[in-house]
């Protein structure tokens, strides 16, 4: 590997320059208005990603568990509302 190839940590340690890499140094030139638009649209894709990987779990019944347990709450008396 050449020295163009890695980069230096801020701890010292070398590695690769990769896509990532690039990308950071990318948004760290970004104006300030471009980079609150990036991370406005970033925001926005992980909340996406969040509502699609909840409904899935919903789905495949991994949140049942959930429902049991407000439905024993409601039997005990203990439900609280919100």
């Amino acid at each position: 590997m050449t020295m163009s190839e890695v980069r230096h940590t801020e701890l010292g340690r070398e590695e690769p320059i990769s896509g990532i890499a690039e990308i950071q140094q990318a948004i760290l030139a970004l104006p300030e208005a471009e980079y609150t638009r990036l991370r406005r649209w970033i925001s926005d894709l992980e909340w996406d990603r969040w509502d699609r990987q909840l409904e899935a779990d919903a789905r495949d019944g991994r949140l049942d568990f959930l429902v049991a347990e407000a439905l024993e709450a409601k039997e005990d008396g203990t439900l609280q509302e919100l």
